[in-house]
Order: C-alpha cells, then structure tokens, then sequence
C-alpha cells in the first residue's frame, strides 16, 4: 500500500471508539482490532459492534467488519473503518503500523508490546509507560483525565464509576446471575428506580436509579454474573446524547492526538 500514516487501534468499546473517531477525523487510516464477542454497553457510539452486525456507526463515520487485513484498503477507499476479529493482534506484523493505541480498557495488559509498533499508547491501568509501551493516558475522570504519562502508569483501577450529578457507583449495573440476557428496556429509555429492565435467564435486572439507560449489552449476550452490563445516568436530559461520543472520550482522544502529533507521526 502506497505509504499513507496506518495506525492499529485494539478495542472498539465507547472509548476507544472516541479515539477512533478523532483519529478518522484527523486523516489516518485505522484498523481495528477486536475481539470475538465485545461487550461493549454504549453500543451506539462502538465500532466494535462491527463484529456482530458486519457494520457499525459512530457519529456518521462507519465500521466495517473484515475477514482478512488485505481488505483494509479498500475500506480506506471507501472512506471506512476496517475492524478485524483478532484477539493475540497476530496481523501487527504484517500490517506493521506506525503507531499503536491499546484501547481494550481491560484494566490490565493483554498483550501489548512496545515492539508492535515505532509508537505505542495505552488507555487506562495496567501498563507502564517506558516499559510496556511509549506512553499512558489516563481514563479515570477528575482533575487528570486526559493526562499523557510519560513513565509509570495510570491511577489504579477503583471499581467505582466516576460521579456524575452526585451518583458514582449506582450508576453501573452488574449482572445478578450467570446467563443469557433478555433485554426488556432500550438504549435511551427513561428508567424508574427499581423497574425490571433487563432478565438474565429467569433472574430480573433492577434500575438502580432513576434516568437514560445510556448504555446496555446486547439481547442474548451471555454474561456471567457479576459483569458489567447497564449504565444509567441520572441527569434525563442526557437522553438526547446516547448516541454520541462522550466528554470523557473525546477528552482522551485529544490526547491520543498529541502523543502522535508531538511523535512526529502525522496524517
């Protein structure tokens, strides 16, 4: 392929798919790698649900699910973004990207190197910038979120959301069982507190509070219990906003953006 900038990006949840969005934006060719079955809860602002539904869209820019990394480019044409099922990323090699974005938020690292890539940015906990890739940026919300740590890492995992309109850790529903979920309410919906909005097999999902269901996994996602799998938001008015990237996202795309920028790897 004729040298135009390639970055990879691993994960297509909502924030990586933040990243992935800034970075179209900006003129790089992106290739997404997920994995077999993503679990992403804002389905509506993930690529990755590219790997479920062959197509995705995040904010008017489309995902397009690949069998195989020779069909990058034609996605690239097509003005597209390529997401390719690869858990190991063993088609780093051939692709050889001039940056790399691990943007998997699985609070620890899968995989990532610094030899996949000349570049490579980790989001979240669980890498060392200087170490396991070039640089961290920080995901936990407050005063830092954003922050381009240069060598160490990010805050530790909590386990408790962010606080939004004085709600933290009641915003973020985790399954009651091990099962297949049943959705009764939509991304959207206007929940009460403790109506029934999702089953897990026979076992009910209750609302913890009361607001937009901003975020839940997909109807027949088989979940083990205790997995994260709703997310409401307290403020009603954000329901208009479920279906477009978040502050938090763009917040950590920017920096995604310096760290390429002040690199030298340019579109």
């Amino acid at each position: 392929m004729g040298h135009k900038t390639t970055l990879l990006v691993r994960g297509g949840g909502d924030l990586a798919s933040g990243v992935i969005h800034r970075l179209y934006k900006c003129g790089y060719q992106v290739l997404v790698l997920e994995c077999r079955k993503p679990s992403a809860i804002r389905r509506k602002v993930s690529f990755g649900e590219a790997v479920f539904d062959g197509i995705s869209s995040v904010e008017g820019v489309t995902g397009r699910l690949i069998e195989d990394v020779s069909e990058c480019q034609k996605v690239w044409e097509a003005g597209e973004v390529p997401i390719l099922v690869d858990e190991t990323g063993k088609v780093i090699k051939e692709l050889r990207p001039d940056a790399l974005i691990d943007a998997i938020l699985a609070k620890r690292n899968l995989g990532t190197t610094r030899e996949m890539a000349p570049l490579t940015v980790a989001l979240g906990p669980g890498f060392e910038a200087g170490k396991d890739v070039d640089f961290v940026i920080e995901t936990q919300r407050g005063h830092n979120l954003g922050r381009v740590i240069e060598e160490g890492t990010a805050t530790p995992n909590t386990g408790i959301p962010g606080v939004i309109a004085g709600y933290g850790k009641e915003r973020v529903i985790h399954s009651p069982a091990a099962g297949i979920m049943h959705n009764r309410s939509k991304i959207g919906d206007i929940v009460e507190k403790d109506q029934i909005i999702a089953m897990v097999d026979a076992t009910p999902v209750y609302a913890s509070l009361t607001g937009v269901l901003r975020g839940i996994i997909r109807d027949g996602y088989e979940v083990p219990k205790g997995m994260k799998i709703a997310d409401i938001d307290p403020r009603k008015e954000q329901k208009k906003n479920c279906d477009t990237v978040s502050d938090k996202a763009r917040c950590i795309a920017g920096s995604v953006v310096e760290v390429l920028l002040a690199n030298g790897v340019l579109p």
